[in-house]
């Protein structure tokens, strides 16, 4: 078996390009394998919990009649002292158990009540449940929003690594052979063997790892909040956001309905005493007396499962929302406390924003395509990984002793309005980008003259002019 060495590339150009790869990857390199792991785990959290909770469905036997929803909530809700009915969810199936949400100011508990005996099954805090942790852990470190942030930065340098490695990756002396150019030389020596596995995985995998990364970047808190504050000054954003905010702004708005609903219900409360003085029912858009009218109403609508009913609070009637996976299937409706029908809008008459990042988090979640989704989702994963392992046994081999081991530095590259502009734009698309950069070019001039010695192990200083 012969090794072969390729000679050391001496373009300006290419070098500049390789040492922003190696500082891109450098950085990215323990994100991208959290995000993949936690990622690869989340694709499957229909499949997770479908085992998880299998125990709590099919549960009613025989022909005894089913309890009615206000029974049933009633019932959750005397299962956590304090709370409030915070969402009621339609059962999938007839025999199935229903889940109740309930709560105490941001505080979930999910409560599995038998539809039938109305005895408690099972009940967990929301925010504990093993995808919801997973989720954060994919999106924010469990480190709330400096956690995302942490997150977004590195998504936002790991689009830099995926397209500084495509330029490294564009065939210039291939003699347009395709053996190390679309598939990897497997035997020609182990240094060969493993900068194909590297590039050509990187090819092959850069498109759906870039998708993956912008349909996640509405979550992230910075860049979510920057989408936002850009829909509100062109007049785009309409209605409520379909998607989570981060952890921390979802605790919020928990907070604030949980509020609302307890708000309701004293008005309610202290309008039926009224009533009840004057020897008359109360209203019957209270939430106990309305719930079943409500459901009964919900269930008519056909909404893809799971389906959540909230209670009204003050300004806004009961909510029907479908939090399908698949979100491109998901409708919502209003309903009043009579069980009649407000409207509905469906996901095609949302603006057009909305709709395209509803497809993009479907399509992220593996959750557009069923199966075929995610096995797709996961070879991406899976490639990244391998990006990650090649990249460390790449540099594990050509590190040179007592240095980082990042390329050496040549001569200045000439002024390039092109490149200005291209690192302006995306700076403008992904801020936290902008911030990172401006950082890392102060710190590159401050170690260079305040830390000479650390900047030449940095690979800091340049060391020898190309011709």
């Amino acid at each position: 078996m012969t090794t072969i060495i390729a000679k050391p590339r001496t373009e300006r150009w290419y070098r500049a390009v390789w040492r922003w790869h190696f500082y891109a990857g450098l950085f990215c390199l323990p994100f991208v394998l959290w995000l993949s792991v936690t990622g690869g785990i989340y694709l499957f959290k229909p499949q997770i919990e479908g085992l998880l909770y299998a125990p709590y469905r099919d549960v009613a036997s025989g022909a005894a009649p089913l309890l009615a929803p206000k029974t049933i909530a009633a019932r959750a809700v005397a299962a956590v002292p304090g709370s409030v009915l915070h969402k009621y969810f339609l059962p999938e199936a007839p025999g199935d158990s229903v889940q109740v949400l309930v709560g105490k100011g941001a505080e979930d508990v999910r409560v599995w009540v038998h539809p039938q005996t109305g005895q408690l099954l099972y009940q967990a805090p929301e925010e504990d449940r093993l995808m919801r942790v997973v989720f954060r852990l994919h999106g924010e470190l469990l480190a709330g929003d400096r956690g995302s942030a942490l997150v977004e930065a590195a998504a936002c340098w790991t689009i830099v690594m995926l397209l500084t490695g495509l330029f490294l990756w564009w065939p210039r002396r291939s003699g347009g052979k395709l053996a190390g150019v679309l598939y990897p030389r497997l035997h020609r020596g182990r240094a060969l063997f493993w900068r194909d596995i590297h590039a050509v995985t990187g090819l092959w995998i850069s498109l759906g790892a870039l998708f993956l990364i912008l349909s996640g970047l509405p979550w992230a808190k910075a860049w979510g909040d920057y989408f936002r504050e850009v829909r509100a000054v062109t007049g785009t954003l309409e209605g409520r956001q379909d998607w989570s905010a981060g952890s921390l702004s979802d605790s919020r708005d928990r907070a604030m309905a949980d509020a609302a609903m307890r708000a309701m219900m004293s008005e309610h409360a202290d309008h039926g005493g009224a009533m009840a003085a004057m020897h008359m029912p109360p209203p019957p858009s209270a939430p106990d007396a309305a719930l079943d009218a409500v459901i009964a109403r919900a269930e008519s609508l056909r909404f893809a499962a799971p389906v959540e009913v909230s209670p009204p609070t003050a300004g806004a009637p009961w909510q029907v929302r479908s939090q399908a996976e698949n979100r491109p299937a998901r409708d919502n409706a209003e309903i009043s406390g009579e069980g009649r029908l407000i409207g509905i809008q469906r996901f095609a008459q949302r603006h057009w924003i909305d709709r395209t990042v509803g497809y993009g988090v479907a399509i992220h979640e593996g959750a557009w395509w069923g199966l075929a989704n995610q096995l797709a989702n996961l070879a991406v994963l899976l490639g990244l990984v391998t990006l990650c392992l090649s990249s460390m046994v790449l540099w594990w081999r050509r590190r040179p002793q007592d240095m980082l081991g990042a390329p050496a530095a040549f001569a200045p590259l000439r002024h390039s309005w092109l490149l200005v502009a291209l690192v302006v734009a995306l700076a403008l698309a992904m801020p936290l980008f902008g911030l990172s950069l401006a950082l890392a070019v102060v710190v590159e001039w401050s170690l260079k003259r305040l830390a000479p010695h650390c900047g030449a192990w940095m690979g800091w200083r340049a060391t020898r002019t190309a011709d």
